[in-house]
């Protein structure tokens, strides 16, 4: 399958690579980067782990998982992780973290939009949701922002730090979405529409962040 490039007018996703462990453990190995996600930090072995399913993910076919490199225009080295995730009925769940160091710069609606563009321009997904924790309101700017509506609550949605927590949802539809300006989708092989309807693989928590 043809490699995913999505890229915005600052940042890009490209395939996750074997290089990318120690960036990546710079995010989820970093309790203040984690402390609004669905899992606690991670070990350097379990983010090895991430990174080997990623790079296995992008070899299947159908292609149900999508866990990419968040970059910056003209440098290589990841800042952050994204994820989309086919779901029956054309639908996706999304869901990105990046390292704290780049908060608060804006990163994090372009994110979206170019998890939008995955989806929708490249996919022809319909649907495309996401969560977060009730505490972190810097995601629930960042994904109104991106043009989401907010759905509602899941109770008890994630066991985390020895306890259940909540999550808010978000969906946004494909006519709801307009993309940004200088967003270019790229290019990869023809959506599967079977793959997006009946996916073969059940959402895991790695990757499902919502800072």
């Amino acid at each position: 399958m043809t490699p995913v490039h999505v890229t915005g007018p600052r940042l890009t996703l490209r395939e996750i690579e074997p290089g990318d462990t120690d960036d990546l453990l710079a995010i989820y190995g970093d309790p203040e980067a984690t402390r609004h996600l669905s899992f606690e930090p991670r070990t350097r072995d379990q983010v090895q782990a991430i990174v080997d399913r990623s790079i296995d993910s992008a070899k299947a076919d159908p292609r149900t998982e999508y866990g990419l490199a968040v970059t910056r225009h003209g440098d290589h080295r990841l800042i952050g992780y994204a994820r989309l995730a086919t779901e029956p009925q054309q639908a996706a769940t999304i869901g990105f973290a990046l390292h704290p160091a780049e908060w608060g710069k804006g990163h994090g609606t372009e994110v979206v939009h170019l998890l939008s563009a995955l989806g929708f321009n490249l996919l022809g997904l319909h649907r495309i949701w996401a969560a977060r924790s009730p505490l972190n309101e810097a995601s629930a700017r960042t994904l109104l922002r991106a043009g989401m509506t907010e759905d509602g609550r899941i109770r008890d949605h994630v066991f985390v730090n020895g306890a259940w927590r909540d999550s808010i949802t978000y969906s946004i539809l494909e006519h709801e979405w307009v993309p940004l300006d200088g967003l270019e989708a790229g290019e990869i092989a023809e959506p599967d529409t079977t793959a997006a309807q009946f996916p073969d693989r059940t959402v895991g928590s790695d990757g499902s962040g919502e800072e």
